[in-house]
């Protein structure tokens, strides 16, 4: 299994190393204030990739953090609870046989 990874690595590496190599034509950019940036369009697209793989990672920190500090209350708050062994687990369906009159 270990080797089929790294075949198909190697794989996705050459097909992406011999696309490099057939874009390495220089496209410009035109930026505000008329400014152009001409650039191998490679280079252009891996800019572009890594600056839409880091906003995603920065929209998610937001939620990983809150998740992180909720996840630690919790543990505080079960920490703090007192370990009664004589009551029982709730039950799995919700205490439906436990309600009297049905």
């Amino acid at each position: 299994m270990r080797a089929l990874a790294w075949t198909l690595r190697l794989i996705l590496f050459l097909a992406l190393f011999l696309l490099a190599l057939k874009n390495t034509d220089s496209v410009s950019l035109r930026l505000y204030f008329d400014q152009v940036w001409q650039a191998p369009l490679i280079l252009v697209l891996l800019v572009f990739f890594a600056a839409g793989a880091a906003l995603g990672v920065l929209a998610t920190l937001a939620t990983v953090f809150r998740q992180r500090r909720d996840i630690a209350r919790l543990r505080r708050e079960l920490g703090q609870r007192p370990h009664d062994v004589s009551a029982e687990p709730p039950l799995a369906d919700g205490g439906i046989d436990s309600q009297p009159g049905i």
